[in-house]
């Protein structure tokens, strides 16, 4: 049998770089795809894999992406995407959604449109990895709560668009993962607000909790098809309800 072919977008740090290596563990030769080369260089040497430079905004280098994986793609990680902003309706950055809803909605759906036949020839797998932000909206989150509610409409819709054909199109939506640079960014890199999130919260997600639930969905069996997992810290029983110490 051949080595299974990974397609990790986002792949520069947090839970793509995680899943990076989750994957090169359970066997697959993983191409980390993301923006900043320098990031995935030290990565894909790392766990054996390649390091793509790709910005999924940029249809020239998701076709570049494409080419470089080449014919086969057993599964497929739209991770790249994220939250800007904090703002309310009433204050909306709209440039700030564009961003949001080019990454999480168009990003995903141009790789996945591009590696669509690869991953058919493999009869492979295609992971979105959207949010808790998609099960329900909360104050300031207006921006991300719509762009990951459609990431999980095209992930949806895809997989009625396949019905009989040998893909599986999968969905995991974490809640609260302490990473270093989701907040930041969302905070417009304010250390002390990003931090905040986390202040007194025990046991939040890290990186690698995500990755070995996506390595876990990627791993079934191949009549199994996991619709959607979400996963949150125990301290976190819903967006709105979240349990600090102190």
């Amino acid at each position: 049998m051949p080595t299974p072919i990974a397609v990790v977008t986002g792949a520069s740090s947090g839970i793509g770089a995680a899943t990076a290596r989750a994957l090169a563990a359970a066997g697959y030769r993983v191409f980390c795809a993301a923006r900043r080369l320098d990031r995935m260089e030290p990565l894909a040497a790392e766990i054996g894999g390649q390091a793509i430079a790709c910005d999924i905004t940029d249809p020239d280098d998701v076709a570049a992406l494409a080419e470089a994986v080449g014919g086969r793609c057993d599964l497929l990680v739209n991770n790249a995407g994220g939250a800007v902003g904090t703002e309310t309706l009433a204050q909306a950055d709209f440039d700030a959604w564009v961003t949001m809803f080019e990454t999480n909605v168009l990003g995903a759906g141009r790789v996945t449109n591009a590696l669509l036949p690869a991953i058919e020839a493999a009869e492979g797998t295609v992971v979105f990895v959207t949010s808790t932000a998609a099960e329900a909206a909360y104050e300031g989150g207006s921006g991300y709560n719509a762009a990951k509610a459609g990431e999980r409409m095209v992930a949806g819709a895809l997989r009625l668009e396949l019905s009989g054909r040998p893909v599986r199109v999968c969905e995991v939506a974490p809640g609260l993962v302490h990473t270093e640079e989701f907040s930041l960014v969302r905070y417009h890199g304010d250390q002390a607000k990003a931090d905040a999130v986390y202040a007194g919260v025990p046991g939040p997600l890290v990186a690698e909790d995500v990755a070995d639930a996506i390595s876990w969905v990627a791993t079934r069996p191949a009549h199994v098809n996991i619709d959607r997992i979400v996963i949150r810290p125990r301290a976190q029983a819903a967006n709105h309800k979240l349990h600090r110490e102190g």
